[in-house]
């Protein structure tokens, strides 16, 4: 087998066995096991259906838009302030942290650097949907 791959495998099986990557699946399966939790993500999703098929319809109700509008965002404050959630979003960020340094190592190393050097360096991709929040 090729070194390379086989020493991704292994990188592989040690990312699994990070406590990082433990408090992550711990916290995932603590936000699934939560009825609460879930019955509020539920309700987020049906609403945000409701309020896009409001929004594209030609004759647009604006009241309902705007009542609808602040349901969406009481129900999203609601799940990012449960306990589990938070939990969750803490050790996504602190798992993500680690992936992102990385794939710094391994495309800095693909560009010629010298991966005894690569330090990490946090950066925004961008994407506030799968963001930790900003360092």
């Amino acid at each position: 087998m090729d070194q390379v791959i086989s020493a991704a495998r292994t990188l592989g099986k040690q990312l699994q066995a990070d406590e990082r990557y433990t408090r992550y699946i711990q916290a995932q399966e603590a936000n699934n096991q939560d009825a609460a939790l879930q019955e509020m993500i539920e309700r987020f999703n049906l609403m945000r259906v409701e309020l896009n098929t409001e929004v594209s319809k030609t004759e647009k109700d604006q009241e309902r838009i705007k009542e609808l509008d602040a349901e969406v965002k009481s129900v999203y404050r609601d799940i990012f302030a449960n306990r589990n959630m938070i939990a969750f979003t803490e050790a996504r960020g602190e798992l993500e942290t680690l992936i992102g340094f990385v794939n710094q190592i391994v495309t800095g190393s693909s560009n010629g650097e010298d991966p005894e050097t690569i330090e990490y360096t946090a950066s925004c991709g961008g994407s506030c949907s799968s963001c930790a929040g900003c360092h």
